[in-house]
C-alpha cells in the first residue's frame, strides 16, 4: 500500500503534514477529499480504528455551522452520514500506509511512526 495522505490542501495542518513528509523524503499520494470526496470504505475503516468521535472534527467551522437539530443525538451512523456529505467535517490529516495509520498531525508522533 502506498502512503496515502487525506485532507484538504488549504488546511494549515495538512500543509504542515505534507511539508513533514516531503522533508523526510517520504513518498505519498494526496487525496483531496474536498474535491474527490471521501471514500466510504476509508471512512468506515477510520471510524472502526479511532471511533467516530475522534474522526469527526467538531471544532471546525463546517460542523459549527450546522443547525442544532443536525448536531443533536449524534451517533456513529449520523456522524458518518454527516462526514460523507461534508468531508470538511473529517479531522485532518489522516495518513495510512504499510504499518502506519495516523489521525491529526503531531510532529513527534509522526517522527516515531516513520
Amino acid at each position: 500500500m502506498t502512503l496515502q495522505l487525506y485532507g484538504i490542501p488549504n488546511c494549515d495542518t495538512v500543509k504542515k503534514a505534507r511539508t513533514f513528509l516531503t522533508a523526510a523524503g517520504i513518498v505519498h499520494d494526496f487525496h483531496d477529499y474536498k474535491k474527490a470526496g471521501v471514500p466510504a470504505d476509508a471512512l468506515a475503516r477510520w471510524v472502526a480504528r479511532w471511533g467516530w468521535e475522534a474522526v469527526l472534527n467538531r471544532a471546525g467551522t463546517t460542523f459549527k455551522a450546522l443547525p442544532d437539530a443536525e448536531k443533536a443525538g449524534l451517533d456513529a451512523d449520523k456522524a458518518i452520514a454527516l462526514m460523507l456529505a461534508n468531508p470538511s467535517m473529517i479531522k485532518r490529516p489522516i495518513v495510512e500506509g504499510e504499518g502506519v495509520a495516523l489521525i491529526g498531525f503531531k510532529p513527534d508522533a509522526w517522527a516515531g511512526a516513520f
